[in-house]
């Protein structure tokens, strides 16, 4: 035996998830394409042609439905269910897969049964949950592919709601699991769980100054610390930040407030025990717990000895029944601090009536301590809480009404439009959260529209930057934006920066009335002047070619357009436009990455659109930086070939921007953003410039740019799925 290999693994270390270094380890600060191809078709097991919006439809929903809510009182050994309802337990994994949802850039959210996976699977917030999830295995078992995780789970949470005695308002299917982690999502820079939540705020005390786009308090919660703000009890503190993480979450104070007082109106939080003798979680727990974590040596089979956020104790007296007992309790004793057997930081009642007090979890014989949580405390003690609570109080069938239609927005602000809607309790009404849209006309002669379109004498810069400002809005996160209703035309997208004002109302002034003569809605007008601009500019470059379209947009009005939630739509940068609103610690080409992802965009169809936009004149204001042609309207490969050119040097102007300069003769031949050099630096955008700049690269690059233009123009036509 060779002396030298004894002990040696056969395994090569570079590929050990424990041991391997990868490049952003090795150099941090280079530009990380990750989060472009974090939903790669490679990890779907179920093939590029299962669609689970139509296999989902074939299923027998009632059954379903009847099977979960049979599924609260089954009886579980393994994992005990409190006054043996699974109930309160199904309502918090809905609520928490939900909750993570953020209006800032619409990541988070139940929409994708992301709560699955690391690193919300394994969030001191979501402790337990992973029991939750194998509880409702059976009936994900039974359905298979007609029923994703992420259905379910949100289901599970509205059957436990209506096993409890509560009418919800409504309940869609259509959501689609992802099959891998989005580890890209920014979650916050702390390096570990629960740490102060001051390095999340420019002032603790400011609740408006937590760093966007983040709306928990603190690493690994979904909301607030139960105990106070950095778990120092302050109800008035406390009301604060719940106002503004909320908020982050589109919930006004009304919806917060039923949220709150609706979603502890039924069953208990978790601390009888002692925390510390807790497993690992899920993501650190060893081979044998099978994906079980946070695993409970003193659990004991009983509901009683369970840990989970540490605080212990029921909210109402009839945990497992809708009613009005919160209030009862909250508003009708007078309440002083206590510690929960794990420790943590807890409100109880003065002098309690013992029939007001519920039954022990596991042993109903006996009567225990109810509990409030800080957060609970700040629906009493802030005024405007406790206005709104007051106003429940009064109208038992309001608050219901309200919580029913608050729960509903949590658990499907982030799947998107009403086209998308699937099921037998999809409600009528139409809500402005859903930003609803009017059917559009297909009946119109789309060639008499372009005539005139060309016959308006606008440039085709105006009609390409157009169209995709209006287009560019859209979000793969939670579905919102894109070109679809024509918003770009209303408060507050016509007043937008990057939308040019000016420029945008002259260009709308010769659209609207063609859409008016036609039948065409505005939309539809303006993707249609996008697609001729493109058309003119391949057939300039040599190539005939028709860029595909869809008839059929409608046109939103103001009564349609909730205007403070489009705000957060606003683009602070545009790297396909080459520009920015200011100057930011975020790189321009990290924000360029940001925006392609929530656009639904590969590296690639990033790389393409960018080297056609530069060259069809379409930055923003006019400014040349980064057109590399002297044929400026041309679909030319001009950028990528002069971007590859060994005869330019690159020289900075220490203002973020590049002077391309002639080697032998030393002339400034153009200039150009760290957007634009990005695409010749990193060796991936560089793989892909390089494709474009060879020779027989300009009908593919033309025919390349065409289909992601028209996926970008697209991206909101849920009814072409």
């Amino acid at each position: 035996m060779d002396g030298n290999n004894i002990g040696k693994c056969p395994v090569m270390h570079g590929s050990m998830t424990e041991t391997g270094t990868s490049v952003m380890d090795w150099w941090p600060k280079a530009l990380n394409l990750d989060i472009l191809h974090q939903h790669d078709q490679k990890t779907n097991p179920l093939g590029a042609d299962f669609n689970y919006a139509e296999e989902v439809k074939t299923l027998d929903f009632e059954a379903v439905k009847a099977d979960v809510k049979a599924l609260m009182t089954d009886s579980q050994d393994w994992w005990p269910a409190d006054w043996g309802h699974y109930g309160g337990l199904m309502i918090r994994l809905a609520w928490h897969s939900a909750g993570s949802y953020r209006l800032a850039d619409g990541r988070g959210g139940g929409g994708h049964g992301n709560i699955r996976f690391a690193p919300l699977n394994s969030w001191p917030d979501n402790g337990n949950l992973d029991k939750a999830r194998r509880i409702l295995w059976p009936v994900k078992k039974k359905y298979g592919n007609k029923l994703s995780w992420a259905d379910l789970i949100l289901l599970a949470g509205n059957m436990a709601y209506e096993s409890m005695g509560l009418k919800t308002f409504g309940f869609s299917f259509g959501r689609e699991d992802i099959w891998h982690p989005e580890k890209d999502t920014y979650w916050g820079a702390e390096k570990e769980w629960l740490a102060p939540s001051d390095s999340r705020y420019e002032s603790v005390e400011n609740p408006a100054t937590m760093e966007n786009p983040l709306a928990a308090v603190q690493m690994g919660l979904i909301y607030v610390n139960p105990e106070g703000v950095n778990g120092q009890p302050d109800p008035l503190k406390t009301a604060g930040q719940v106002r503004e993480t909320f908020a982050r979450m589109a919930m006004n104070d009304e919806e917060t407030a039923a949220l709150t007082c609706g979603g502890h109106t039924v069953g208990k939080a978790h601390g009888n025990g002692d925390a510390e003798t807790l497993g690992d979680a899920p993501e650190a727990a060893d081979l044998e717990t099978q994906g079980f974590g946070w695993v409970n040596p003193n659990l004991g089979g009983k509901a009683t000895n369970a840990v989970t956020s540490g605080i212990e104790g029921a909210w109402t007296t009839n945990p497992t029944k809708w009613d009005m007992g919160y209030f009862k309790l909250l508003f009708g004793y007078d309440w002083e601090l206590t510690r929960s057997p794990a420790g943590a930081q807890q409100w109880q009642p003065i002098g309690i009536k013992e029939e007001d007090m519920p039954v022990d979890a596991t042993d109903t014989s006996k009567r225990v301590m109810p509990m409030m949580t800080d957060a609970d405390m700040a629906m009493k003690m802030d005024p405007t809480y406790r206005a709104i609570c007051e106003k429940f109080m009064a109208d038992q069938a309001y608050f219901e009404d309200c919580f029913a239609r608050a729960w509903f927005k949590l658990t499907h602000r982030d799947l998107g439009p009403k086209a998308r809607y699937i099921g037998p309790d999809v409600p009528q009404e139409d809500l402005i959260w859903q930003d609803p849209i009017p059917a559009g006309s297909t009946g119109y002669d789309v060639a008499a529209v372009k005539a005139k379109i060309t016959a308006s004498g606008l440039s085709l810069s105006d009609m390409v930057a157009t169209a995709w400002d209006s287009a560019r809005t859209f979000r793969g996160s939670d579905l919102r934006g894109g070109a679809n209703g024509a918003r770009i035309r209303l408060a507050p997208q016509k007043d937008w920066e990057g939308n040019e004002p000016a420029r945008l109302a002259r260009v709308l002034a010769a659209l609207e009335p063609i859409a008016a003569e036609t039948g065409a809605s505005v939309a539809d007008v303006i993707v249609l002047a996008g697609n001729l601009g493109i058309e003119q500019a391949a057939k300039a470059a040599g190539f005939a070619i028709e860029v595909p379209f869809a008839p059929g947009r409608g046109d939103a009005t103001e009564d349609m357009t909730d205007g403070d939630s489009f705000e957060v739509l606003e683009p602070l940068a545009d790297g396909f436009r080459n520009w920015l609103k200011k100057d930011y610690i975020v790189t321009p080409e990290e924000m360029l990455l940001d925006r392609a992802q929530l656009m639904g965009l590969s590296a690639h169809e990033m790389t393409c659109l960018i080297g056609g936009m530069r060259v069809l004149g379409t930055n923003h204001g006019g400014t040349t930086h980064g057109v590399f042609t002297d044929k400026v309207g041309a679909l030319t490969t001009d950028f990528f070939t002069t971007l590859t050119d060994m005869g330019f040097k690159w020289d900075p102007n220490g203002d973020g921007t590049y002077n391309i300069v002639d080697r032998k003769s030393g002339a400034v031949k153009h200039t150009a953003t760290r957007v634009d050099l990005v695409f010749g630096s990193n060796s991936i955008l560089r793989a892909y410039a390089e494709i474009y700049a060879q020779d027989d690269a300009p009908e593919k690059f033309v025919r390349d740019f065409v289909a992601a233009w028209t996926k970008v123009m697209n991206a909101d036509r849920f009814d072409l799925v």
